[in-house]
This record gives C-alpha cells, sequence and structure tokens, in this order.
C-alpha cells in the first residue's frame, strides 16, 4: 500500500502504526521519525503539490485540518479523486480515534488496536498520579507571540496540563485557540509561562520578545524562574508523541510525582 501524508502529526502517527515502509512522500515538515527525512517532499503542508502528490499514484493519502488552512489540501484531492481520508484532532481521545482509523484503512486493523490500548494505558497512567499532586500550578501557553495566541479548554494541551498535574490557564475560554492580551495576563498572573510558538524551532524561540512586554518581568512565573521554552513538535502536533510531551511537563512541575516513570519502549522506538 502507497500512503502520503500531507502534515507532520499524520506522519507521525503512520510511524507509531509501523507503517513507514509504506510511505512514499510526505509534507516539507515533517522531520520525525529520521527515517522519513529522506522521503520525497511535496511542498509546506499548506501548500502540497497536488500534481507531484499525483505521481506516486498513492492508495491512501491522509490529509488533516488541525491547523487552520488545510482545507484547500482537502477540496483539492476530493476534486482529483485521489483516495483519502482527513483526520481533525482536537483532545487526546480523538487521536487514538484516529489510530484505529488510519490502522482499519491500511488493513492492520489488530496493530492499530494494540497501539490504542497502549496509548491509553499510558495516559491512565498519568492521571492516576495526577490525582496526588497536593498543587496544581497553573500554566499559560504561548502558540504565538504577536498577537499572543494560548490553547483554550477545547484543545489537547488542556488535558496535557491536567496529566501532568497542573490547569491550563486558560481552560475558562471554550475555543480551542485563544487570542489574549499582555494586560490579560498580568491579571492572571500564571504559575508557569510556557513557550512553544507553531512551528517555530526551540532554538529560533526568543524570551527577550516576552520579557519586554510591559510589566512582564513582573509576573510570579518570570520571578520564580518558571518560564521555559517548550519543544513545539512535543506539544503542538497532534499526534502520540504528544505522551513524551506531558511526561516532560510532569517532570518538570511535579518531579515527585513523574521521576520514576518512563515511556514505554513504543512510543521511543518506531518499527
Amino acid at each position: 500500500m502507497r500512503i502520503i501524508s500531507i502534515c507532520p502529526s499524520n506522519t507521525e502517527l503512520v510511524a507509531y502504526l509501523g507503517l513507514l515502509d509504506n510511505l512514499v512522500a510526505i509534507d516539507d515538515y515533517s522531520d520525525w521519525p529520521s527515517e522519513v527525512q529522506s522521503l520525497p517532499k511535496l511542498g509546506p503542508d499548506l501548500s502540497i503539490d497536488m500534481d507531484k502528490l499525483e505521481t506516486f499514484k498513492p492508495d491512501l493519502v491522509l490529509a488533516s485540518l488541525s491547523v487552520p488552512g488545510m482545507e484547500k489540501n482537502v477540496e483539492e484531492l476530493q476534486r482529483r479523486e485521489i483516495p483519502h481520508i482527513v483526520l481533525n484532532p482536537q483532545s487526546l481521545n480523538d487521536i487514538a480515534d484516529d489510530l484505529l482509523t488510519v490502522g482499519i484503512q491500511c488493513g492492520i486493523e489488530h496493530k492499530a488496536l494494540k497501539r490504542q490500548r497502549q496509548y491509553l494505558a499510558f495516559i491512565d497512567e498519568m492521571k492516576s498520579r495526577a490525582v496526588t499532586a497536593h498543587t496544581f500550578p497553573t500554566l499559560y501557553w504561548e502558540w504565538w507571540p504577536k498577537p499572543i495566541f494560548t490553547p483554550g479548554k477545547t484543545n489537547w494541551l488542556t488535558e496535557i496540563s491536567a496529566i501532568a498535574g497542573g490547569l491550563n490557564e486558560f481552560r475558562d475560554k471554550t475555543e480551542a485557540n485563544v487570542q489574549t492580551d499582555w494586560n490579560d495576563l498580568l491579571d492572571r498572573n500564571p504559575d508557569y509561562i510556557l513557550l512553544a510558538w507553531v512551528g517555530v524551532r526551540t532554538e529560533k524561540v526568543n524570551k527577550e520578545v516576552v520579557l519586554k512586554r510591559p510589566g512582564w518581568k513582573n509576573l510570579s512565573a518570570i520571578q520564580n524562574n518558571y518560564f521555559t521554552i517548550m519543544e513545539e513538535e512535543l506539544y503542538c502536533r497532534p499526534s502520540p508523541r504528544l505522551l513524551e510531551g506531558a511526561l516532560k511537563l510532569g517532570k518538570y512541575i511535579h518531579p515527585e510525582i513523574y521521576a520514576d516513570l518512563e515511556l514505554p519502549a513504543w512510543v521511543t522506538t518506531v518499527e
């Protein structure tokens, strides 16, 4: 079966299902696992070269609506009658469902069910530890610096925060993505400030951009040195790699609870 993935989270999903040998092409931003970096590239995930995609004669294209602007790719796949499925994960359970959906489409339902069970079991283990926390610090996640965007309640980072023993500062907003402003953050004064700018590599994230905002140096998180850069690829892509991010977060804010918990081999080693 010839599979094409046109966004990073889908490529990672394919890897977790052990289907890397079936991948024939990917979008420009798919970079994990390292084996995929040698595959033919079809352009940025929002501007896929559909003419080039067709030359690979795919049996299945994995599209996604998890990134705004991907709709035009889906419309073009439909227009050209290219076999495809569209994923749109917004939660940890959605990702579990997608593991099974893709597995069934690719004829490996049994293996996909196993992966789904393993994925959900690790989430349950983190949840069982989270409830033992004595404090639940508030976490401000910054997805984009100008204008400021942060995840709201309907977002996997709210769940990631919870299973790591924390609280998303903007869980009171129902949207998946919330545009806020500097003064709102000053009023909220979160316990932690976590920068995970979408599409920006860790080494390119500049903390000085945040520190220059009026009054922000006085925030408790910055005063207490609870101000850090988090890997975009572990928090901004809706794939099973979020479990790696969740555990890293848990060890950061509650080392006494998560220090001895290790990632299962299937999370860190793809087949």
